[in-house]
């Protein structure tokens, strides 16, 4: 499960390495680490949820708590010292475009902002809760994973958008196939939330960023449902498909991506250079 109160795994302890406490000590004198938070304070500040009941909105403190925040700096300090002080109103695990569809419904009768939630590894804000008098609905994609199409001839792979980069891969290359894309959240970030924030990453130089990638999508917006068909390249007019690339959830929520996909290569070389000194780097 991963941590409520920052990055990785809950099970998975993260020691500070002797070395790097003896440098740390050095240059900032004797260290005093703040207690974190307990969990059961910040449940304490959820209040009542604001929205109507429905099948699919988690309204319990635990889920609200998860999803408050992201994983910048700010989020984390929020987190571990007791800060946060906003939190969604509700929760929802959709699993079909349907779902969201109807989901966006309600919202619209309730009168609630809704956020868009992937991974929930943002580091800009995206899926904090502002102080408003309407109540909030985080949408979260988490049960929307699977490879729906593969064409093999255009060599097109057709996700739900909720689908983590792991899993991606793994439903990809039991077919022979790759995305490569590898953005430094791949284990717990999204596709949807790639096209959404125009996702690059380190390990991604090869076979490209996102918008090289991405080549279609559906999206339910409060007016209904998009569908961004993967056609060749047009000069007539605005491009959607660019519009929706780093869209920020403005547009509505991603539900299906297509994405340009390879074969698996033969084999992979990952290397390192190491200099004595920095004078010799």
């Amino acid at each position: 499960m991963k941590r409520w109160n920052g990055w990785g795994n809950a099970n998975t302890d993260y020691p500070v390495p002797p070395a790097a406490l003896e440098y740390l000590t050095k240059r900032l004198g004797p260290l005093d680490p703040t207690p974190d938070a307990a969990k059961q304070t910040l449940l304490a500040a959820v209040g009542e949820s604001r929205l109507p009941a429905h099948r699919r909105v988690d309204a319990s403190a635990e889920t609200r708590l998860r999803h408050a925040r992201g994983q910048s700096t700010p989020d984390w300090v929020d987190m571990r010292y007791g800060r946060a002080d906003t939190f969604p109103d509700g929760v929802a695990f959709p699993e079909t475009d349907e779902d969201v569809r109807d989901l966006l419904t309600y919202a619209r009768n309730a009168g609630a902002h809704v956020i868009p939630y992937g991974g929930g590894t943002s580091v800009v804000g995206h899926i904090t809760p502002l102080q408003t008098d309407a109540p909030v609905l985080t949408l979260s994609l988490e049960r929307m994973r699977r490879l729906l199409d593969l064409d093999e001839t255009s060599h097109l792979a057709t996700f739900q958008a909720g689908v983590a980069g792991p899993e991606l891969e793994e439903q990809l290359k039991a077919r022979g196939y790759t995305l490569g894309h590898f953005p430094q959240s791949f284990e717990y970030s999204t596709l949807g939330g790639w096209i959404a924030t125009r996702s690059s990453g380190q390990q991604s130089y090869h076979y490209g960023r996102i918008e090289g990638l991405f080549a279609g999508a559906q999206l339910e917006t409060p007016r209904g449902r998009l569908e961004i068909k993967p056609v060749p390249a047009s000069a007539a007019g605005p491009d959607v498909r660019e519009m929706l690339l780093g869209s920020e959830g403005r547009l509505g929520v991603i539900t299906q991506a297509k994405v340009r996909v390879r074969r698996v290569p033969e084999a992979e070389g990952f290397f390192g250079v190491f200099f004595p000194s920095w004078e010799q780097g």
